[in-house]
């Protein structure tokens, strides 16, 4: 069995003109584990899920992911990677099914992989009859399911998720949730982010907590309890607490006037 982590940032930075989105991070990810990644707007996780990825290049450090150096090889990572964008921009003028085979086009899928693997998510997810339909024509949320079909047709060793569940219905959250957790057990690594708090309570085993491009807390939930000093609390009053942003009564006060 392989210990060595799945993904590792080593003094990481990236900064957008005087804007600094991530301040030297250092982060390690175990193999076959679900890590939350959450923090206000602007805290720098979505730069940090684009670094992993190689989509965004760090200013300093380096990122480490699944044994590859992401700037020297970042097409191998890429194949070894499903991800999920929180603002997907797909080829609306494509059907579904066009743009799902052109993705496995794209990761050297072979003919019968696709088709086996595309019918059973279309089935799973309850695109069945819609699949030939132009993508412009679909809700939000059958165009997120497209893009996590997308992401994970190819059986990617690390799944990168940035608001994975957006505009999904019940149903397909749940399958999306338990899919996730059947892939772990697999050994698949995924990183979540999302703002849904009550979702990282419920998923993942360990939860990095950013704020201002730093990683502000690390651990499990039990973890977390004790760094805040709050033993019976959730995530959302330890996020908070860590956060600064506990007083929320005199925003409402100000909103209400």
């Amino acid at each position: 069995m392989d210990y060595s982590p799945a993904v590792k940032l080593t003094g990481v930075s990236k900064r957008y003109g005087p804007l600094t989105a991530v301040d030297y991070l250092d982060l390690e990810v175990k193999r076959g584990e679900i890590l939350g990644l959450l923090g206000p707007n602007g805290s720098g996780k979505s730069t940090t899920i684009k670094m992993i990825l190689g989509l965004v290049k760090p200013d300093s450090g380096s990122v480490n992911v699944l044994g590859i150096n992401v700037e020297d090889n970042p097409i191998e990572v890429k194949r070894k990677v499903g991800y999920v964008p929180e603002a997907p921009r797909i080829y609306e003028f494509l059907t579904g099914l066009e743009f799902l085979d052109f993705t496995g086009d794209v990761y050297g899928m072979t003919l019968e992989e696709k088709k086996k693997r595309i019918e059973e998510f279309v089935k799973a997810l309850d695109l069945e009859g819609r699949e030939g339909d132009m993508i412009s024509s679909y809700s939000e949320g059958m165009k997120q399911k497209i893009v996590i079909i997308s992401a994970l047709m190819h059986k990617p060793e690390l799944l990168l998720l940035d608001e994975p569940l957006s505009g999904l219905d019940p149903k397909s959250a749940r399958i999306v949730k338990d899919l996730l957790r059947e892939l772990t057990s697999q050994g698949v690594t995924t990183i979540m982010s999302t703002h849904v708090l009550e979702i990282a309570q419920a998923m993942c085993d360990r939860i990095a907590i950013m704020y201002g491009g730093r990683l502000l807390a690390l651990g499990t939930m039990d973890e977390l309890r004790r760094k805040a000093k709050m033993p019976d609390s959730g995530l959302e009053d330890i996020f908070l607490k860590l956060t600064g942003t506990g007083d929320v009564k005199p925003i409402v006060e100000a909103l209400m006037k």
